[in-house]
């Protein structure tokens, strides 16, 4: 039963939000009383937090395993483009073959990172990882400021969230001829794309590496 209830809210949850989604609306979409979902959660807040953190182990292990196996065929002398390759394109596979379910989860985390609590979630869930691949661009960029190397990873985690929210703009925008669900697609651009971007901000510098606060 608390698989159903979590499939439910995450599907509400991705299209309404955290403050557009009752514990009724998801007892109503499972089929049960909503004191039954009181039952198995505490309270929305409960319930939002256990939706996040079913999926939030499988996607950082899978993305700390793939940067680990990176450094270690790199022979730790990793690339930009081959760090952002290990981050971003794991994460994609699962959005990609992990059918509907887990692009629900990927809307969920776009409409998420852009909120208060949202963020705090993603300090829990992800730091770890996110901090993995700071450290490997570190390697491959060892003259470049700090505060460079975190503004390039936020520009990069912006346009992670806007896909995986498939909002559809780029399907009217481009008049079919891009799909917002096209991970394919994105995965053969995306890291290239933004290594290039990494490259174009992280200049060398005089002098020791700034230390971020």
């Amino acid at each position: 039963m608390t698989e159903q209830i979590l499939d439910a809210a995450e599907h509400l949850f991705s299209r309404e939000g955290l403050y557009g989604v009752t514990l009724k609306d998801v007892a109503k979409r499972v089929g049960v009383h909503h004191t039954l979902v009181n039952y198995y959660f505490h309270d929305k807040q409960t319930l939002f937090d256990a939706v996040i953190a079913r999926r939030a182990g499988v996607t950082s292990s899978a993305r700390m395993q793939a940067l680990d196996a990176y450094e270690k065929a790199c022979r730790g002398k990793p690339t930009v483009e081959g760090a952002l390759r290990a981050f971003l394109d794991t994460d994609l596979d699962l959005y990609s073959q992990g059918g509907e379910a887990w692009k629900n989860y990927g809307a969920l985390g776009a409409l998420m990172s852009n909120t208060r609590h949202g963020a705090e979630l993603m300090d829990q869930h992800f730091d770890p990882v996110v901090l993995r691949l700071i450290g490997l661009l570190r390697q491959a960029m060892p003259e470049a400021a700090d505060e460079d190397i975190f503004w390039g990873y936020h520009f990069v985690t912006g346009a992670l969230m806007l896909t995986l929210a498939r909002t559809g703009r780029i399907d009217r925008l481009s008049g079919g001829l891009c799909r917002s669900d096209d991970y394919e697609a994105v995965k053969a651009r995306m890291a290239r794309f933004m290594a290039a971007g990494f490259k174009a901000i992280c200049k060398p510098r005089k002098g020791t590496r700034g230390k971020s606060g």
